[in-house]
């Protein structure tokens, strides 16, 4: 698949965040459809919850049964985000909204050619409330297992898409899409560039000014809109994220931050590229609470840490001085 791009492009395309993709993109990754290197560890953390999810919410199955990788999947179960600013709950009310009869038509174009779901999925494919069963399925996967990390991921999809953006504005194509993804790359020409991804499909695709609509994933992969009437679009890996989800290898050598400050202390300041609670500290480094309440009771004492309270949770983050600190180590 070829994307043409013209300089025109560059300011207009713009970059998003999609709470419901990365609930999509979970369950196929929980389900063994996906994989995304760095996050076995959160895969294993989450897999008790997973299970627990397609035992109580059918629609979880009639959801995985659908996927296709290389081929279509039906658009109105993970439209691409408009460019704005929207929630979770904003982007399953389009869901919700689908007319059925486009429903039906999606799901008949995505079963074409696949293998026979389950008899449990048909029932639910072929019921007059499909949309909804889907939706709520959907709804099931991101209270489960996205929602609960949700600051933390959204954090570093924003730190990634600044980044992004920041390198197309100042660099152009090249620089903007040169590590998004091994199977993308890009072609320069004298007025006209393309995006070239490895795909089945091998037409091309002019843009003529349209712009290009980035939106990084924690769980995903390299995914592209080419549909119309709606935007153009690829999904691409955000960086960072074994680093935000992953325990510390414990056999990497000690390093300076390690040596100055302690190995588990260092981790606790490493851990926090994205701000988080208490708890989310404790699942991923394996501290005790106690430990990881002491480790960041320096840490704010020190200057490193700073916390802010929302609600009732508390999530603490690196001060500039942190970040420099963990980023010299």
């Amino acid at each position: 698949m070829r994307i043409e791009v013209t300089s025109a492009d560059v300011a207009v395309s713009r970059y998003a965040i999609s709470p419901l993709g990365e609930a999509m993109s979970a369950l196929r990754l929980c389900a063994g459809q996906n994989t995304v290197t760095g996050l076995t560890p959160w895969v294993t953390r989450a897999r008790p919850t997973f299970d627990l999810l397609r035992r109580t919410v059918p629609a979880v199955d009639a959801l995985l049964a659908l996927q296709r990788r290389g081929a279509y999947n039906a658009d109105f179960l993970q439209p691409p985000p408009d460019g704005t600013a929207r929630d979770f709950t904003d982007e399953l009310a389009i869901v919700r909204s689908t007319p059925l009869a486009r429903a039906r038509d999606e799901l008949a174009r995505n079963l074409a050619g696949h293998r026979t779901p389950p008899a449990n999925a048909r029932r639910i494919y072929e019921s007059p409330d499909v949309v909804d069963q889907l939706a709520d399925g959907i709804e099931a996967a991101w209270v489960t297992l996205v929602e609960p990390d949700w600051p933390r991921l959204r954090a570093i999809l924003e730190r990634d898409l600044l980044y992004r953006a920041g390198r197309l504005l100042a660099y152009g194509w090249g620089a903007a899409v040169a590590d998004l993804d091994p199977r993308l790359r890009w072609v320069p020409g004298p007025a006209v560039g393309f995006l070239d991804i490895a795909d089945r499909d091998l037409r091309t695709y002019p843009l003529t000014g349209r712009g290009m609509l980035f939106v990084p994933t924690v769980f995903g992969s390299l995914m592209c809109y080419v549909e119309q009437p709606g935007p153009y679009a690829i999904v691409y890996p955000a960086a960072g994220v074994a680093e935000l989800l992953g325990p510390p290898d414990p056999t990497r050598p000690a390093d300076a931050l390690d040596r100055l400050i302690g190995r588990a202390r260092a981790a606790v300041l490493r851990t926090l590229v994205a701000p988080a609670t208490t708890s989310q500290l404790v699942a991923q480094l394996g501290l005790s609470l106690g430990g990881v309440g002491d480790h960041l009771a320096v840490l704010r004492d020190a200057g490193l840490v700073t916390r802010a309270r929302a609600g009732r949770t508390v999530r603490y983050r690196r001060t500039s001085l942190g970040d420099a600190l963990a980023e010299s180590g």
